[in-house]
């Protein structure tokens, strides 16, 4: 049997275990070099010149986020011999989003990316929880063991919050600057999306399954 590269279903016998944190950091390393390239893009252009051919400051974040997000996937891969359900799909987004900026030299594309990777995760929650399969436990189980309604509800949650998301990102990048936005994607997202998780315990507690 070939080996299995996309990771198993929820808390399947024998599924391949990371540290909560390491793949935490690897899902959220791509976007802290996106933003510290975008800010120092010119101290980054003086010590490595040939990244002065990619553009502007975005320009040159977003080919260090395309890089990162592979390296981060690669990581993923090597560690546990399977690659992550979201971060792959994520991942395809800014490669194909990347490179449509870059070759375009449009900062359009980039600035779509998480209102349509937000919009397709929701579409993927909300769709597979009305075909009565609760899809957010591929990216959880490894921190959370939920039984079936608890990985439902949590289903429902996330899926309304990524569209949630998605709207706010196209009301920001289309209302503010370049650099307002990339920093809204680290300094607003993230923490409203910390801010929805912390809110979740009370539904992680009440639906955990026992050791």
């Amino acid at each position: 049997m070939s080996e299995r590269i996309v990771e198993q279903a929820p808390n399947a016998p024998g599924k391949p275990e990371m540290n909560p944190l390491l793949k935490l950091a690897l899902e959220l390393g791509p976007l802290a070099v996106f933003f510290f390239a975008n800010s120092r893009a010119e101290w980054i252009v003086e010590s490595f010149p040939a990244l002065g051919t990619l553009g502007g400051p975005l320009f040159v974040a977003t080919g260090l986020f395309m890089v990162a997000t592979v390296a981060a996937l690669a990581v993923s891969y090597a560690l546990t011999r399977t690659l992550p359900v979201m971060p792959i799909v994520s991942g395809v987004f800014v490669l194909a989003m990347g490179a449509l900026t870059l070759w375009l030299q449009d900062e359009l594309f980039i600035k779509m990316k998480p209102t349509i990777v937000n919009a397709l995760f929701a579409a993927i929650l909300l769709g597979g929880l009305a075909m009565g399969k609760p899809l957010l436990g591929y990216v959880f189980d490894q921190a959370f063991k939920l039984d079936r309604e608890g990985w439902s509800k949590l289903t429902l949650r996330w899926g309304l919050f990524f569209i949630l998301l998605a709207v706010l990102n196209e009301v920001v990048w289309r209302t503010t600057s370049t650099d307002f936005w990339v920093a809204f994607k680290v300094w607003a997202t993230m923490p409203l999306t910390i801010g929805f998780m912390m809110f979740q315990i009370p539904l992680l507690k009440r639906h955990a399954l026992p050791e």
